[in-house]
Formats: C-alpha cells, structure tokens, sequence
C-alpha cells in the first residue's frame, strides 16, 4: 500500500471522498431526519417503559438542528476499513460505550435481527406479515401507501397522529405500538429516503415486555457504521441512522465544539444539547487536508 499513496483514498474500489476534497472543499452532506408528526401522548409511557425506549422517546419528542458542515468534516476523516475517524491525533471512534451513555440504549443482551428472507411468510407460522400487521395494528395501508414491505410515514403520521380522546386500553396499545414502529423506522435505524417504516419490526413490537431484553445499541451502532461508510462515498451525500447520537458524541468528545447551554449533567448526554445550535465550522477540525 506504501508503493501507491492514491489506494489511501479507496474504499471496496470506491473513491472516499478524502482523495478529492481539493477539488470538492465545499462538499456538505445532507442528513436524512425526519420531524415525526407523532406527539409523544402520557397514555404511551406505560407501553414505552414495558419496552424500555421511554428515555428515548423523549429525546425525540423535539426537533433538533444537525450541524451538517461539522458532521462533514468528521466524515471526511471517517475510515471504513477499521470503522474510526482518523485525526491528526490519532484515532477515535463511537463504542458501545457511547451508545450506553449517549442513549442510555442496552448493549447487551439477544442480538436484534432484521433478516428478510421470505420474510412475507416468516411471522407466526407462516402468517403473511400483512395480516400480521392489521391484527396488530387495527388498519391496512392502502397499496399505493405501501413500497414493498415499508410503509409511507404520511400514512403513519395521517393514522396514528393522535389518539383518540377517551380511547379505550386496546386503541391506547395500538397507537403506542405505531409510535414505538415510527421511533425504531425513523429516528434508530431510518434511511436515506427519510419517508419510509419497515414493518421487520413487527415482531418486537407485537412483544413489548421483550423488547428491553434485546442489545439496541449494538444494532443501533452498526447501522450508524455503516451509514457512515456509505457516505465516505464521495459520491454520496445523504447520511441517515441515529444522528443525534452522532451530534451528541461530538460535542461530548469534542468539548470545543459545544453550543451555548450544553448541560453535561443530562441523562442520557444526548438530552444535554439544546434545541438551537450554533454553526461550527469544520475548518476548526484543521489541518484537514493531512493523508488518511
């Protein structure tokens, strides 16, 4: 690798966008997140406390600005190879050590899994996911709502909104079992079209009193791996996954990129950061052109 310098900039034969940053110094990514249009309602918390994903909830019960010219300088430094950024300092990453703190997400515990293989016929002894899905959730998308097993989030937020006033207990769990598909769909594990909930969380939802027992944070941080190595791409600029815990591991790790208010006594850490940022610029990550 020594012999050829240019093979620094290659990741799987795709050109990390290190290689070219001269010729592209005002390439920004643009992050995928989307404000869910579902208020957190007082009668989901019993359901959201038997999942364990209550502290969660309310970190995304609010709209939060992402320093997208920050995250692109840290993206520029991100490593696919080894899953780290490589800074003039040496190399630092996010673990499952941040995801505890950051998120207060588990990172122990059964392995979440997500496979797809005939996944039409796979739930319940080879119940088709649909009826699956009306018998959880009381409702079928209509077809032109639907995009092979994701489901529009216009149609989530259109159905599942708000809770019916005077509601009785089975509807009160329905809507609470949308939110917690909309949180899982949109704001851990959503992507880069930012518009669609994938029903392969069916059958966690349909068991709330097991979800708490399974490694979020694992699952959680993989899928931000590996967003952040599809978007070292240099010709990709959308990244999606849990980006408030890549803001909030920022401004913890990088103490000078702080906005105005950060409380370091929050918890999780993720909370600390107000609604309001101020723009950092990423040439405080200086230098920025040094090799990877």
């Amino acid at each position: 690798m020594g012999d050829n310098p240019k093979r620094l900039y290659r990741l799987d034969g795709v050109a990390h966008i290190a290689g070219v940053i001269k010729d592209e110094p005002q390439r920004c990514i643009r992050s995928m997140r989307r404000q869910q249009g579902m208020p957190l309602d007082e009668r989901y918390v019993p359901y959201l406390q038997m999942a364990d994903l209550y502290h969660l909830a309310r970190l995304n019960d609010r709209w939060y600005r992402l320093d997208e010219p920050l995250v692109s300088a840290f993206v520029e430094r991100w490593r696919p190879e080894t899953h780290t950024f490589h800074m003039p300092f040496g190399e630092c990453t996010i673990t499952l050590q941040d995801m505890a703190y950051q998120l207060g997400l588990a990172v122990d515990g059964r392995y979440v899994s997500s496979c797809l293989t005939d996944f039409h016929m796979y739930i319940e002894g080879g119940r088709p996911a649909w009826v699956w899905f009306e018998e959880l959730l009381g409702v079928i998308p209509p077809l032109s709502q639907v995009q092979k097993f994701a489901v529009n989030c216009t149609w989530f937020q259109e159905t599942f909104g708000e809770c019916p006033e005077g509601a009785d207990e089975e509807t009160v769990c329905r809507f609470a079992c949308a939110y917690i598909m909309m949180l899982l769909g949109t704001q851990w594990f959503g992507d880069k079209s930012g518009n669609r909930i994938h029903i392969r969380w069916l059958p966690y939802v349909a068991r709330l009193e097991e979800m708490g027992s399974y490694s979020w944070g694992s699952a959680a941080l993989a899928w931000l791996y590996r967003c952040m190595c599809r978007v070292a791409n240099r010709h990709v600029v959308k990244l999606a996954g849990p980006l408030q815990l890549l803001r909030s591991w920022i401004f913890y790790r990088f103490p000078r990129f702080r906005p105005a208010g950060y409380d370091t006594c929050s918890w999780p850490l993720a909370s600390s950061s107000p609604d309001v940022l101020q723009v950092v610029h990423p040439e405080a990550l200086e230098p920025r052109h040094t090799a990877l």
